[in-house]
């Protein structure tokens, strides 16, 4: 397996997308491109389609998927508010691939997700890249995890527009404006996730006894928000001061585990509390007899959380091949004070390799086994030789 990148910030996009063919195909030296991403910067989206023209047209990658982005990321470098084109690509002779453009529409029994690409009964892993204004991909997640359990799914929401119909995928030769893109790759290479959700919890677990949809409403029989206020009194006050940046909760993935470490918990906001009924609202459904456990958002824990699990990922497997990070639009210089910071983390934990990806809208990634649509995220995919 052999993976290349390459990245230009040239502002004339027909001639950035011409640099960035004329080096991978230099790197790949003769090599058939096998699957290939390219993430666009929305400063090209006046001459877009004349720019993908010439990266699909000379490339002639057997499967190409992509989409446009707030700021596109290369290598160890976070191209924030700047024109940016990143070109990855692959020749994978021992991998199964298959690439589609996946769409909603309205049936008989209702909305149905058509033109999923083939999907084997064993280990594999999917590339996802919805639009947001016109794809649920929660919803898409949902049905993935009924139907395929053995899938991982990894990717990120296009993030270049404010409005419906700005956004733009591109998968083959097409340039598309709503549903998402999707690449399914088996067989011979293994891609390897990594989510850091950038939480730590605080406080104790809690069992939820009472609950509606996504309000909390009793956490060991007692009222939701009188337990949030009893562990937020137990915070010290440099901890009390983070809550600025929001509050979150941790839903336990396998509530039935005794102790819960780093990565068995998702993430979501605390959307708000009433003070009339004690109850507490987040960002997702929570059943009763869910475990759970407040968690706190700043800028030392998200870094040491991606860190730590890189250098987890450093102790097992072979070298990473190449990587295709999404991460939180949220983060980069809004969240760091050092900029390209998930990227050259990456660099720094495993080495410097060919890596290509963009700022999103909202993250794909596997937390506890289970593929979720999350937020102020770093996903990653890593590829390696399967053994």
């Amino acid at each position: 397996m052999l993976i290349v990148e390459a990245t230009s910030t040239e502002s004339d996009s027909t001639k950035a997308a011409e640099r960035v063919v004329a080096s991978v195909q230099k790197k790949l030296e003769g090599a058939p491109a096998d699957l290939a991403f390219v993430f666009l910067s929305h400063q090209h989206a006046p001459e877009l389609e004349e720019a993908f023209e010439v990266i699909a047209t000379r490339l002639k990658a057997r499967h190409l998927v992509g989409c446009t982005a707030e700021s596109v990321i290369s290598g160890k470098t976070e191209h924030e508010r700047r024109p940016a084109i990143s070109l990855w690509a692959a020749s994978m002779p021992r991998a199964r691939i298959e690439s589609a453009h996946i769409s909603l529409e309205q049936t008989a029994e209702g909305f149905a997700f058509v033109g999923l690409p083939e999907i084997p009964d064993g280990p594999a892993s999917m590339i996802l890249l919805p639009e947001p204004f016109s794809f649920p991909a929660d919803e898409l997640l949902k049905r993935l995890r009924e139907d395929h359990p053995r899938l991982d799914v990894l990717g990120g929401m296009a993030s270049a527009a404010h409005s419906p119909g700005e956004n733009r995928l591109f998968c083959g030769a097409e340039v598309l404006v709503e549903g998402a893109a999707a690449v399914v790759i088996s067989g011979g290479v293994r891609v390897r996730p990594l989510v850091s959700q950038g939480c730590r919890p605080f406080g104790k677990p809690f069992v939820v006894t009472k609950a509606e949809k996504n309000l909390i409403r009793e956490l060991g029989g007692r009222p939701a928000l009188e337990k949030l206020m009893a562990e937020i009194k137990e915070l010290k006050p440099d901890e009390r001061a983070m809550l600025d940046r929001g509050l979150h909760v941790g839903i336990a993935i396998d509530a039935s585990k005794r102790n819960h470490q780093r990565g068995d918990f998702l993430v979501r906001n605390v959307l708000g509390a009433s003070r009339e009924d004690g109850s507490v609202a987040v960002a997702d459904i929570v059943r009763p007899g869910t475990t759970i456990q407040f968690h706190l958002r700043d800028v030392e824990t998200a870094s040491e959380d991606l860190e730590l699990l890189l250098r987890g990922l450093g102790t097992t497997g072979s070298k990473p091949a190449g990587a295709l990070l999404f991460s939180c639009n949220g983060r980069g210089s809004r969240m760091f004070d050092v900029p390209s910071h998930d990227a050259a983390c990456v660099a720094r934990e495993l080495g410097e390799l060919p890596l290509a990806g963009f700022f999103a809208a909202g993250e794909i990634g596997p937390v506890g086994g289970e593929n979720f649509l999350h937020g102020f995220t770093a996903s990653l995919a890593l590829f390696e030789d399967a053994e």
